[in-house]
């Protein structure tokens, strides 16, 4: 069964993530994709996360499918206009390759390349428009696909901590309607935010997995506090990571008892490892997953 049969079959769905190296080496990659084969039903691979340049998301994304895993092809409208979206779609899918999130992208000022131009010829609810549109045979010019058709899972992300909040909930209506099938959402620290989220979008029916970032320091959850929009963690959180002597093993406690609390409200979690891979199985291991 794959991720979009699961997704049909309300399965509570658990997705991790890996990040392609600043360099052509992905054996670490691979073996640390290994070490959660059979317990996740799939690998989101990032795209140039942060504005930062790595190896291509596309090209991992192969690579995880020719080991049988089944990877999430991250795809960003940060660097690509409209004919190279498009043309990097069909590849990934004359690579076996469905399941795609749709993301408009951080500023490349924002990244090791502050120089480099951005393109954002479309935004995230106008590539997954592009997306069906490729899905019933015709481009974005109007023009006929040949041979057979690709097929897609199309996921996007949402914010539940924004504020306001409403601006999420009404692009994250338009995803929808675009074809958006699944949502992974940014990190969650705090619990009645994630229910606030939740009780403004009742009306949407949509498959929605938490984000779990997982906590490297407290001065990584300062830092996201003061300049991560939408982030909060709360003082009972950094406190932990300040007292603690281990902070993996903290971190780790800290993911399961989050996952715990989220589970019963959500279809699913992200886990969001930020270069602590070998961790996902620990974490899934102390939340019971």
């Amino acid at each position: 069964m794959n991720f979009k049969e699961k997704i049909k079959t309300g399965k509570f769905l658990l997705t991790s993530e890996v990040g392609p190296p600043k360099g052509v080496e992905a054996a670490h990659l691979l073996e640390d994709a290994e070490l959660v084969r059979g317990r996740v039903d799939a690998i989101n691979v990032t795209d140039l996360q942060s504005s930062v340049m790595r190896l291509g998301s596309l090209a991992v994304s192969i690579r995880l499918k020719e080991k049988g895993l089944e990877p999430v092809y991250q795809l960003t409208c940060r660097d690509r206009n409209r004919l190279a979206l498009q043309s990097d779609l069909l590849s990934a899918a004359n690579f076996g390759i469905e399941n795609v999130l749709a993301l408009t992208g951080d500023h490349p000022k924002l990244g090791d390349h502050p120089q480099a131009k951005p393109v954002f010829d479309l935004d995230s609810v106008q590539l997954i428009q592009a997306i069906r549109g490729l899905e019933q045979g015709v481009d974005m010019a109007g023009k006929k696909l040949e041979g057979a058709l690709p097929k897609f899972c199309i996921g996007a992300v949402v914010n539940p901590g924004a504020e306001p909040l409403e601006p999420q909930i009404m692009k994250m209506e338009k995803k929808i309607e675009a074809g958006a099938e699944f949502f992974q959402t940014q990190a969650v620290y705090d619990i009645k935010t994630f229910e606030n989220f939740l009780s403004k979008i009742k009306h949407l029916k949509t498959t929605i997995l938490a984000g779990i970032v997982l906590l490297k320091s407290a001065g990584m959850a300062k830092y996201m506090n003061e300049n991560v929009a939408g982030i909060f963690v709360p003082d009972n959180l950094i406190k932990e990571m300040q007292e603690t002597k281990d902070k993996q093993q903290k971190s780790i406690e800290i993911a399961a008892r989050l996952i715990k609390e989220l589970s019963p409200m959500c279809q699913g979690v992200h886990i969001m490892p930020i270069g602590w891979d070998k961790l996902v199985p620990k974490v899934l291991d102390a939340s019971g997953l």
